[in-house]
């Protein structure tokens, strides 16, 4: 790995928070179980539209998700739900550890950028809020590229924009599929823990695993100690 590494940070969880959705989702006769539920949903339907060949997006299929979820019958009540939970999606709020993060990998030399399966406005505002956006190169989206991650041409996508071979890029995400996509496609992969989960043995092993942003640069510098 060479120093330093172009860091691309995931969106979705990765930099979201998605806990305040649980309010939404029972303000409107679900329940907070539902949260995971829907994304789950959200993830399978945007894998699915990929490997059929389309170029889906995150925003249609969040929406379509949630209205079969709904228990309001057909009418303007029913929009009213889907708006008010659409609106909390919209501005879910950076975990806490984003900005110490992203001013860490800073700090420690890293390029950075996001790549999301969602639009690049999101992470735009994610790291406004956390007043590191300055410190991010560019925010990326699949939409530019046509199928969401893991799919390679994502990460390649993403080293294209940067201007590396994609052997130079470590992918950081709270999701070991997107490791292990990463990994697949040439990129390095740091799997951002924070639940403490057992990792899916299905799946490559992360090269670096930490438990919050912060710890990634010292975990990086850990991994070029082994590769070297």
């Amino acid at each position: 790995m060479p120093q330093p590494a172009v860091v691309v940070l995931d969106v979705n969880e990765t930099l979201s928070d998605l806990s305040p959705l649980a309010d939404a989702f029972t303000g409107v006769g679900l329940t907070a179980a539902d949260v995971p539920r829907w994304f789950t949903a959200v993830l399978r339907d945007g894998f699915a539209l990929s490997a059929a060949g389309a170029a889906p997006r995150f925003g249609a299929i969040a929406e379509g998700v949630l209205r079969t979820l709904l228990p309001a019958p057909e009418g303007p009540g029913r929009e009213e739900a889907v708006r008010h939970v659409l609106d909390a999606v919209a501005a879910l709020p950076p975990h806490p550890d984003v900005a110490e993060g992203v001013r860490a990998l800073h700090g420690a030399g890293h390029r950075l950028l996001t790549l999301s399966n969602g639009p690049a406005s999101t992470a735009d505002r994610l790291l406004a809020q956390a007043g590191v956006r300055e410190l991010v190169e560019a925010t990326l989206s699949v939409e530019d590229v046509g199928p969401w991650k893991p799919a390679p041409a994502t990460y390649r996508y993403a080293a294209r924009r940067a201007g590396v071979p994609v052997a130079e890029l470590v992918l950081a995400a709270v999701h070991p599929w997107d490791t292990d996509g990463a990994q697949r496609a040439g990129a390095a992969g740091a799997w951002v823990d924070r639940t403490g989960q057992r990792w899916p043995s299905h799946l490559r092993a992360p090269d670096a695993r930490v438990a919050r942003l912060p710890e990634l640069p010292a975990a990086l510098a850990d991994l070029r100690g082994r590769r070297g």
